[in-house]
């Protein structure tokens, strides 16, 4: 007898980013289509890059021209070394050559990094995409100008494969559900809006940390492969999570279960085909399903149809059927 608890779920892309410019120019190229699957590193838009390539070549000018004034430099702080013995050179002298060494050792290293600033800005003009996914609608066009601080981003792209699904249950539930999750991954599956079809399987990702006290309910997040894309960023959809699967149960439809002053008892059929009334304990209900803790075994035929019409010793006609006319009663096994 399988136990599910049920809930009402969004559906949230495993990780979405925004495409934007991480530096200012004109958008050359687009080389993607709306709603093209890419992976990570595809070329995704070129802007114009002959600005920074124009920076490169003048901090790469600049490293040049001070490399050779620290060369230049370096060779007279070694010949202010080897003249510092005969008194030609001071000591204030040769310490100005060392204090003027350094610096143009800074300077080279700022050249450096100005190069490596050119470099990276010219690595800016062909954004990439970041990750697997899909892409968006298509928000800039070529020719527009592009800026590192636009709000709007360039497009979107949605990890689709796999999705994730953020769903709610009762407070009451969590303690439960932490305890299966515990001992391995837990099943969910994931149902259409009108609970009639079922569109995904995956299982149990985590567990929020805190529970929202204004409706008593905790967060759950599960992850479903979603290979056939059955499963859009944003749907609402109907999640069904196997908490447990109880072995040994006897089982009868929940239509056959009746409630009286007494509690709860179904109409049994004996071998003469007359039915008796049965009380029995309802351990759980599922899915139009009873799991049945005492007062049945498996075999026992119950009436699960028509039972208004019926009393102790009763002869009724057990017969298969979803339909059951006035003088008949529609049967099933305990399972």
């Amino acid at each position: 007898m399988p136990v599910y608890l049920t809930g009402l779920g969004s559906v949230l892309a495993f990780n979405t980013v925004s495409i934007k410019s991480r530096i200012d120019g004109q958008l050359l190229q687009v080389a993607f289509r709306e709603g093209q699957q890419v992976k990570k590193g595809d070329l995704l838009a070129v802007i114009d890059p002959r600005p920074y390539e124009v920076q490169l070549s003048q901090a790469q000018a600049t490293l040049f021209k001070d490399q050779a004034q620290l060369r230049d430099a370096k060779v007279n702080l070694a010949r202010f070394v080897g003249l510092m013995p005969s008194g030609i050179i001071s000591q204030q002298q040769l310490d100005t050559q060392r204090a003027q060494v350094d610096q143009l050792e800074g300077a080279v290293r700022s050249d450096q990094a100005q190069i490596d600033n050119a470099k990276l800005n010219l690595a800016y003009c062909h954004i990439t995409a970041p990750i697997n996914g899909r892409l968006g609608i298509r928000l800039v066009d070529v020719g527009n100008m592009v800026h590192a601080g636009d709000t709007n981003p360039m497009l979107v792209i949605t990890q689709l494969q796999p999705i994730t699904v953020l769903f709610t249950l009762p407070e009451d539930n969590l303690p439960a559900v932490a305890r299966g999750f515990k001992h391995g991954a837990l099943p969910v599956e994931a149902y259409s809006r009108d609970d009639q079809t079922k569109l995904a399987t995956g299982k149990l990702l985590t567990i929020d940390n805190e529970i929202d006290q204004s409706t008593g309910t905790g967060r759950l997040k599960a992850v479903f492969d979603n290979n056939d894309n059955a499963l859009w960023p944003n749907q609402f959809v109907n999640i069904r999570l196997l908490l447990e699967l109880r072995k040994d149960s006897t089982v009868i439809p929940a239509a056959a279960i009746q409630r009286g002053p007494q509690g709860t008892y179904v109409f049994a059929v004996k071998p003469d085909k007359t039915v008796e009334v049965r009380t029995v304990t309802v351990a759980l209900t599922q899915n139009n399903l009873a799991s049945i803790a005492n007062g049945l075994a498996p075999g026992d035929m119950v009436v699960t149809d028509g039972q208004d019409k019926l009393q102790a010793g009763t002869r009724v006609e057990p017969r298969a059927s979803n339909t059951s006319r006035p003088s008949q009663s529609s049967a099933t096994g305990a399972t």
